[in-house]
């Protein structure tokens, strides 16, 4: 694309729907059941540092560092799918994730920021529009879809509430089987490309 602007609002557009952080607050939500607004705080800043470390990473080092670890996307596809597929049918079956003793609540931001924020697709995405249109153009793009994954993250009870309870509830259970299906999918794609 010729035109900066047109190339940074397709990036951007893509980007934000491959992310989709409106469909993680259902999730978000029912892992933080419980926890305090600082700590759902901490959580949504853990899981969008999470996303964005591994976007950058893959965004700057990708193939670099698949060649030298020996992986390749299909096995990362089967290995996100595979745990996209516990979180989807925990959400579907309505079974709540409850942290251990002693508070260790950090993986709920990981689980959240990957695979659900950042996954296979996300990355794979990243690494090809850096590759169509130039890091500087998907850097800026990257960093604004972080800020408002965030954002979405960190207000998910305003959102859910303005959804109201019985959407949301809907919108959980229907997003459960939507998350395992996806894992399917990813795990079939990893399957097939390990071939």
């Amino acid at each position: 694309m010729d035109d900066p602007l047109a190339a940074f609002a397709y990036a951007f557009v893509t980007l934000f729907i491959i992310l989709h952080p409106l469909l993680v607050v259902p999730t978000f939500l029912g892992l933080t059941r419980g926890y305090r607004t600082e700590e759902k705080t901490r959580q949504a800043t853990i899981a969008t540092a999470v996303a964005g470390g591994l976007l950058f990473t893959f965004l700057i080092f990708g193939s670099l560092i698949f060649d030298i670890l020996g992986i390749t996307l299909p096995s990362f596809e089967v290995a996100g799918g595979v745990l996209l597929l516990i979180v989807g049918m925990q959400q579907a079956l309505g079974i709540e994730y409850t942290p251990p003793e002693g508070g260790q609540q950090q993986n709920i931001g990981v689980i959240v920021g990957t695979p659900l924020i950042c996954g296979p697709g996300s990355i794979t995405t990243a690494i090809l529009l850096s590759t169509k249109l130039g890091i500087l153009v998907t850097v800026p793009a990257v960093l604004l879809c972080l800020v408002l994954t965030w954002f979405t993250l960190r207000y998910a009870d305003v959102i859910q509430q303005a959804l109201g309870e019985t959407i949301s509830g809907v919108m959980t259970d229907v997003f459960g089987m939507v998350l395992a299906a996806l894992a399917v999918t990813l795990i079939a794609e990893g399957v097939d490309g390990l071939r």
